[in-house]
């Protein structure tokens, strides 16, 4: 039996989760690896807080510096967050040859490929399955399984809490507001929800994703992203009128035609990767696998030539479950250590195109208020035909001497979209534009 000592950096929410998850499989951890994992030294900012754990005080204390330098720690895990004082830890652990094992989604988002070529270099494992999905594998499969798959999109939920919300929404009837607030008495949602619900933590999960997917240099600021806060109950009646279910989704795609040459332009070589990456409402057909992912659950969607559609499913987000994806890294870091197997490396990274969100192209819901009068169908459709966007599906309702309109559009792209809306918005006949949304049909 072979033993390694494992410095802990943080010991929150899901650092106190793992400690006594440790603590659980100790027996049957040693049993399947002949290993015997133990936390030996714990960094936390206070030693008075109450953790709701038993720990050893001999191996608290608040120097992280000197966890991460310790010579008889072999692995370091860290899960304090923030991008510092993180990032300088985990290169001082790094350049130390210690194995790496992070949930920082925000640091691996920003800094992610200074990083991944030190863990290279040095030859150690710099693991994040934590990261992203919560317990969902994700990391891995894309990282090895998937590696020699022409993978075309990745389409998911990865944020627990617009999630609820939404359902909520759908479900409850109730307003943005109400199911807010009920998220955050569940412990959902943050007192700060800002991250959240403006899309931040879902854009810094999608760029690890992308990095991840297409072997390239991807960082937060790559990230298109509105958030769910104006998502209306209207608009969610509008979606079950037409068989749509809203959800906040990420996308990430690879771009491989496209023949807007002012696009076409920015590439240095024909070949060269380019790629789209999103994040905020959509309207999903009911019968889509996503559109039945509720409440805090997450869900990831994989489209590639060779296997099709894979889907990874399960919590995102939670002490317990993060501990046990961070739990499985810590096993394959120690695995590799002690066995003198290769680590897991990212490689190369290569630097893409990233396509603007207004060159992009999907269908949209809009729904506007209008004089109800002959004629006023027509001038608006003009208006959508001008800006060489086509109508799909129209829906009308008169109401006193107003109409309320709804209109479904073939894929176009959004600066065309954009363009029709600042044009309807002039119309001295449109009242008001009530809902906007993007419509996601394949």
């Amino acid at each position: 039996m072979q033993t390694l000592h494992i410095g802990l950096l943080g010991c929150g929410n899901v650092g106190s989760a793992l400690v006594s998850l440790l603590e659980e499989q100790r027996q049957e951890i040693a049993t399947r690896t002949n290993l015997e994992l133990q936390i030996t030294r714990i960094a936390v900012k206070s030693l008075e807080k109450d953790r709701g754990i038993a720990v050893n005080p001999r191996i608290l204390g608040t120097d992280a510096s000197s966890v991460v330098e310790d010579p008889d720690v072999d692995i370091v895990v860290e899960l304090i967050g923030d991008i510092e004082p993180a990032r300088n830890l985990l290169h001082v652990a790094i350049e130390a040859g210690k194995p790496v094992v992070t949930a920082n989604k925000q640091l691996l988002a920003n800094h992610g490929v200074e990083l991944f070529a030190a863990a290279d270099r040095v030859g150690v494992d710099l693991l994040f399955e934590a990261a992203v999905a919560g317990a969902i594998p994700l990391m891995r499969p894309l990282r090895e399984s998937l590696t020699g798959e022409h993978i075309q999109r990745v389409m998911g939920i990865v944020n627990g809490t617009t999630n609820y919300i939404l359902t909520q929404m759908t479900e409850q009837k109730t307003t943005y507001a109400e199911a807010l607030e009920e998220a955050q008495k569940l412990g959902y949602a943050e007192s700060d929800p800002t991250a959240d619900i403006e899309g931040f933590d879902a854009g810094a999960k999608a760029a690890i994703i992308a990095s991840m997917t297409f072997g390239a240099v991807v960082v937060a600021s790559d990230v298109y992203h509105e958030g769910i806060s104006k998502v209306t109950p209207h608009e969610i009646e509008i979606a079950r009128r037409f068989g749509y279910v809203v959800k906040p989704i990420v996308i990430i795609e690879r771009i491989e035609e496209d023949t807007d040459t002012q696009i076409l332009s920015t590439a240095s070589k024909p070949d060269k990767l380019e790629i789209a990456l999103r994040v905020h409402p959509v309207m999903l057909p009911k019968q889509h696998p996503l559109a039945a992912v509720r409440d805090n659950f997450n869900a990831v969607f994989v489209e590639s030539t060779a296997i099709g559609e894979l889907m990874f499913y399960g919590l995102g987000a939670g002490g317990l479950p993060t501990a046990g994806a961070v739990l499985g890294d810590i096993i394959d870091a120690s695995i590799n250590l002690t066995r003198g197997r290769q680590p897991s490396r990212i490689g190369r990274l290569v630097q893409p195109v990233i396509h603007p969100i207004d060159a992009l192209e999907s269908a949209y819901l809009i729904a506007l208020e209008a004089v109800d009068e002959p004629g006023v169908l027509a001038s608006i459709a003009d208006v959508f035909g001008q800006n060489h966007v086509s109508i799909r599906s129209m829906e009308q309702h008169g109401v006193s001497a107003e109409a309320q309109i709804v209109f479904i559009t073939h894929r176009c792209k959004e600066r065309n979209v954009q363009t029709t809306l600042q044009r309807l918005r002039s119309l001295s006949v449109v009242h008001n534009l009530k809902s906007i949304m993007r419509v996601i049909d394949d």
